[in-house]
This record gives structure tokens, sequence and C-alpha cells, in this order.
């Protein structure tokens, strides 16, 4: 006992560290074998909070209870036995528990303080969910203070050291069901807390691309192509293709124009069989994501025998320990085999899923690929019909390869889901007429309520200042997604033709400056960008009136000689008789032939 390691029992205030307490109680007991069941009526395995320690324990009470020695050697011959002792932590962990010791009542008892102080932080953490959701009611919080307590007599139970008492503690009456909680949903009917979920599909079918757009929305709380998503932190471990991550994340976020938000990658494996992972867990338990994806079930289990139920059991209860621990969604990803629809390898993983979606694509290039996405598996629920989605490229900016070709990725846009149209007269409509005309988003309220003013776009102040508000929010990302074909058809007409098309500038710069692939308007060359709106003029009644005014009324406004439909009373005022885009040879001025082509003459006129 020489080479036993002891510290005093009054350490600090709020006792040794979780897991150091709870290895001086395994070693405790291993030096003392006849404190078992004392330490059996203090706590249970589920007190411990690593899943490593709960294994443990368990195989020295029943080293115990069949009268076998109790060591380290004995202990790791036992876990060998069931192929279980790299998820203790491996041969040299199991040997050092020897070397902790002491009073292991005493550990047992700072064990079952923490344990309760997590129950109780857990209690706390489902009350503020339930309270703060949409559709929240008083009252709906106390079935989990009920099951709370419930949980409390079950371990009270487990501690009196009869396993009868302990088991007949967890049976419940059909009344009590009710106070189990219901699955709650992450993404629509598809994926939930608390499960664990499989995306299958055959290699290269864009089963990644897939997890990266739900990974994105529930991140930043957008719903998924118009089903319901529950914001929250997203953790993806990317164990496969780490290199083009980057890339598929940064057209994701130019596609929507916002970042994403609430989204953390590990660029490396963690194996689900070594030690590592219960570091895994101990982290996701501190950060208590919402999601987890793994990327690939195979990269997390290298060395395991997939077509073997006994291996990949294994390895699926390690991936339902950190379910467990977090209470996340754990999303994993998996292959196919070289025939049908089934996941890769041993089929008794399939048993434990909640979830299993599967992914497949048609098609042979992004303009006709079709990918589809099969509800294979849904253990509580109706399994929904397909979904189907395009592919949508985006030129990455500001990238380019070796040989000056632009940098692309690919995102998914839905077949089955269009956006609702937008309403003219509300601050999302406002948003999008600002985006099209490329109104820069750090003009703030004064300035958009001039320009609106200026061509005839007649809106309350609060709208106008809501529309600011969410262009704003977007303000951190570099360039928001052109949203000129999201336009609704009911946009002015004269809007369309009068925004100013020539903002000075050397001949043929745009199309020297790539800046851009849209085009100037339908039709235009690419390489050209929408022209920046002029600086507002201060409001008047000619230019389409102040706040409040209704304005002019289209069959009131002059009449363009080109294209015959109405103008801006203040264009024609400044002496144009038609549109501007109309006539760009000569900018239909009746006293200028020509555009200006210096600083001074743009000046002067």
């Amino acid at each position: 006992m020489d080479n036993v390691r002891h510290i005093p029992h009054q350490a600090d205030h709020d006792g040794p560290d979780q897991h150091e307490a709870e290895r001086y109680v395994l070693g405790g007991c291993i030096h003392q074998p006849k404190q078992i069941p004392a330490i059996r009526g203090i706590l249970t395995r589920t007190d411990f909070a690593l899943p490593a320690h709960e294994l443990i324990w368990d195989v020295l009470g029943e080293l115990y209870d069949q009268g076998e020695p109790v060591t380290p050697m004995s202990l790791r011959i036992e876990l060998e036995k069931r192929q279980a002792l790299r998820r203790a932590g491996g041969v040299v962990y199991v040997a050092r528990l020897g070397d902790y010791g002491g009073d292991p009542e005493y550990y047992a008892r700072e064990v079952r303080r923490r344990a309760e102080l997590r129950a109780e932080a857990e209690l706390g953490r489902l009350i503020v969910q339930q309270a703060t959701s949409p559709d929240a009611e008083p009252g709906q919080a106390v079935t989990f203070i009920d099951d709370y307590l419930k949980r409390q007599k079950e371990r009270a139970a487990g501690r009196s050291g009869d396993p009868a008492d302990a088991l007949l503690a967890e049976l419940l009456d059909a009344s009590a069901l009710d106070n189990m909680p219901a699955l709650e949903p992450l993404v629509g009917d598809l994926l939930h807390l608390d499960s664990l979920a499989r995306i299958i599909g055959p290699s290269g079918h864009m089963k990644s691309f897939v997890t990266i757009d739900l990974a994105g929305h529930v991140g930043t709380g957008m719903k998924w192509h118009g089903h319901y998503v529950r914001q929250g932190t997203v953790v993806y471990l990317v164990a496969e293709g780490a290199r083009g991550i980057r890339k598929r994340v940064r057209a994701w976020e130019k596609h929507y124009g916002v970042r994403m938000d609430n989204v953390l990658f590990l660029p490396r494996p963690v194996q689900a069989m070594g030690p590592e992972w219960d570091t895994l867990i101990e982290a996701m338990r501190r950060l208590a994501p919402e999601m987890i994806v793994i990327d690939t079930q195979a990269r997390v289990s290298v060395g395991v025998e997939e077509n073997s139920n006994t291996e990949v059991g294994v390895v699926i209860e390690r991936m339902e320990d950190l379910r467990r621990a977090t209470g996340a969604c754990v999303l994993v990803i998996h292959h196919t085999g070289h025939v049908g629809e089934h996941g890769r390898g041993a089929s008794s993983a399939k048993g434990a899923l909640q979830s299993e979606l599967h992914v497949s694509k048609k098609g042979d290039n992004a303009k006709n690929i079709i990918v589809t996405v099969k509800v294979g598996k849904q253990k509580d629920d109706e399994e929904g019909a397909d979904l189907q989605f395009g592919l949508k490229v985006i030129t990455l900016d500001g990238e380019a390869k070796p040989d000056g070709r632009p940098v692309t990725s690919v995102v998914l846009e839905s077949l089955d889901h269009r956006p609702a149209e937008l309403v003219k007269g509300t601050p999302e409509w406002l948003v999008s007429v600002l985006d099209k005309a490329q109104v820069p988003l750090k003009w703030g309220s004064p300035r958009v309520i001039k320009w609106c003013a200026e061509y005839g776009i007649s809106m309350r102040k609060e709208k106008v200042e809501e529309a600011v508000r969410i262009r704003k929010r977007r303000d951190s990302f570099d360039e928001v997604r052109d949203a000129r074909n999201d336009l609704p058809p009911n946009l002015p007409r004269d809007l369309e033709s009068e925004l100013p098309h020539d903002q000075g500038g050397s001949p043929g710069e745009n199309t020297q400056t790539h800046r851009s692939n849209l085009p100037p308007n339908p039709g235009g060359a690419p390489g050209d960008v929408p022209p920046r709106p002029p600086s507002p003029r201060p409001a008047s009644k000619a230019g389409g009136g102040t706040e409040g005014d209704p304005g002019t009324r289209d069959d009131e406004r002059p009449i363009c000689t080109i294209c015959a439909l109405p103008m801006n009373p203040d264009w024609a005022n400044r002496g144009y008789d038609t549109h501007l885009g109309c006539d760009p040879a000569t900018g239909s001025h009746p006293d200028r032939p020509t555009h200006p082509t210096t600083d001074h003459e743009r000046h002067s006129a």
C-alpha cells in the first residue's frame, strides 16, 4: 500500500474534481473490496459522469458478487473477455486505478453530490426550454418536476444496495407514462433532439452537402426548405473530406447572405473505441450542442469489423453514450453497400436509430442533377414523402484556380418548397427592393426614407426602420445575395427602368474589372454589376412626396416616349422625356446629346 496516493479529505469547498473523485471511488474499491456494499448504498452507476467509469463500476460489482478477486489484473481480464477494455480507457488507464486509494465512502458522497447537482441543472434547463418555447403554456413544466422526483426515488432505491428494489422502482404504471418527455423536433419530422440518426447513401451522392445544409439551418435558426427548425449549436466532426468543407460553407453563406453562425467544426476524426471518445463526450457535455454530426461512421471506427454485429454494436453504444451525455441529435453519415439501399456492414445498427435518411442523386452535371432525400426510418413517426432538391452553382468571390478559372461549389435548392411571395408594402418586400437596387447596407433609416420618396415608394416610417434593421443584421457579410430573381411581380414598373445606370468611370470599366457574374439587367453581359444608387436628395412633392404622402399615381405620371411606361415626375421635370435606360446612347436629355465624359461636365450637368 506504500505506492497508493492519498490526498486529504478537506481539499477545497467544492471538493475534488468530479472525474478525480470517481477514480478514487473505483481505486478505493479495488484496494478495499469489502467497501463495495457500502458504496452501493451511497451511489448508483448513473451517478458516474464518465461512461467508462460506469462500465468499470459494473465489472467491479460483478467480480465482488461472484467471489472473484477484485484487482487491477482481474478487472483487466474481465474487460478483455467483454471486448470492452478500450471502452474502459485502455490497459494503462485501468492499471493506474490501482494508484488511487484512501476513503472510498468520502469520495462516493462527493460523486453523489455532483450527480445531484447535474440532475438539478438539467431540470432547470428543461424548465427554461419549455417556458420559452413558442407554444409554451403555464403548468407544462410540472411534468419535468414530476419526472425529476421519480428519478430521485429510483436513485434512492438503487442506493439501498438491493438490486431488486432498484428494478422495482423503475417500473411505471400507465399514468406515469405521461411524465416521460416526448421527442422534441429539431428539423421538422425528420430529426429530433436526444436521438441517434443516420444519413446513408452511395459515395459521391451529396450526403455531406445535405448534412452541411441541415447544420447551417440549425445553427442560424432558418427554416429548412419550409420545415420547422429549432435553433442551436451544431458540432461537425469532419472526419472525412476536411479540406473541402470550407468551400462548401462559403458557398452556403453566399447563397443565403448570412454567416453560418453557431456551427463548429472539428477537422479530424475521434475514434469511438479509443479513450479520446470519453474526452469528446465530456467536451460536448460542457458545450451542450443541439446537433452533433459524425462524418463518417467508418472514419471514427477504424479497426472495427463493420460486418460484425457485435463490434458495430459496441460502436453504436459509444455513440449512444454521446447522446445520453448531451441530449443532442447525434447524426451519423454512413455509406451504403454496392447493392441496395441499406447501410454498409452489420444490420444491427439500424435498430438503434430513431431516424434514417437515404440520400441519392440522378444526373451528370449541376444543371440536371436531382438529389432525393428519402425517409428510410422513423421509429415513432410516420415516414414522410421524399424530398427533392436541385443544385445551384455558386462562384466564390475573390478566389480563382491556378489557371484563372473561378472557384465554385454548389448548394441545395428545394424542388418541393417555394418561398411565399413577398407582399408589397411589407419590410421584407422593401428589403428585396433595396437589395435589387444595391442600396448600401450601411444606409440608415433617414437616407432610405429619402431614397424611397425619390422613387415614389410610400411606406410608414416604422416599416422602413424594420427593413433597415433586417439588412443591417446581414452587414457583417461582405456581399448580399442577388435578390433580383426573387422580386415579387407587383414591383413598381418604373422602378425597374428608372434606376440610374451611369455612375461615371471610364468606358468599359465594368467589362475590364470582373467584380461579379451578375448581369446589369436581364440579358446583360457577365462581368457587369448593377450600379449603386445616387445619394438621395431631399424629398419633395415632385420627387414622390414626403413620408406618409400617398405620392403620384401611375396614371398621372409622364409617359416615356420610347417604352410608353410611366416615368418619375422628378425625372421628367429635369428635362427628360424617356427613361434613361431606354436610350443609353444619348441619355435622352434634350440639352445634351451625349453622356458627359469628364468630371467637370458631370458636375456641370
